[in-house]
């Protein structure tokens, strides 16, 4: 590992030299393995939250406190210490630069992490392929990328925060969890056309591509990856 950052209070990017890993598109994730002193192995999978063919990679880990991987890599893992990545893993849930049609961006969470990374692509290649993020979250203290995001919301990036228990002081929001009806207001219209691409948890990842095709999104043009409690 040669590098840290950290993105919220249970959540920091860690930037892998992998010199030997396959130039990642964005959307693509890799397995992470830990193995402890006494031989046991742990895998887990982690979106690349770097742009398509960057070096070194990143990747952002959320503490899950009865976690095996998450605690140890949010918490203890330094800079030197070497992990075992393989990858990168996958085909459909990523976006390329040869891609011009309009792209909506639904995150749940930590699910914005891949999104992110096309977020990134898009601004290295100057892609003029419009781009929409609607983030859901649960409170403004699980905001992953916040500065990145405000920064280049508006002239780079259509910006949608929606909170469903925690709004931030002072705002007069009130917290609930996104719906056919911020769907049908923060996203590109069906008739838009867009490629839609949604990761969160599962029950997020169900309820809005259940959204989406109530009204009127074609099948084929949503894109999703949800995760879970690991068993």
């Amino acid at each position: 590992m040669v590098g840290v950052r950290r993105e919220t209070a249970a959540a920091r990017t860690l930037l892998l030299d992998v010199p030997d890993l396959a130039p990642a598109t964005a959307g693509q994730h890799v397995d992470v393995r830990l193995t402890a002193e006494d031989g046991y192995t742990a895998q887990r999978s982690y979106s690349l939250a770097s742009a398509t063919g960057a070096q070194p990679i990143e990747i952002t880990v959320e503490r899950f406190e009865d976690g095996e991987v998450s605690p140890y890599l949010v918490d203890e893992v330094g800079v030197g210490d070497v992990l075992e990545v393989r990858g990168p893993i996958g085909g459909w849930f990523v976006w390329r630069e040869s891609q011009r049609e309009p792209v909506q961006l639904i995150a749940g969470g930590s699910g914005i992490v891949p999104l992110m990374a096309m977020v990134r692509t898009r601004t290295a290649v100057r892609s003029a392929a419009p781009f929409r993020l609607l983030y859901g979250l649960t409170g403004p203290d699980r905001f992953l990328y916040r500065d990145e995001l405000e920064r280049i919301a508006g002239h780079a990036l259509g910006l949608t925060v929606q909170y469903s228990r925690r709004v931030p002081p002072g705002s007069s929001v009130v917290p609930h969890r996104i719906g056919i009806d911020d769907l049908a207001r923060a996203a590109f219209p069906p008739d838009a056309s867009p490629t839609v691409y949604v990761c969160g948890p599962t029950g997020f990842v169900e309820s809005v591509a259940d959204a989406l095709l109530r009204l009127g999104h074609q099948p084929a043009r949503i894109r999703t990856e949800r995760f879970g409690p690991t068993g």
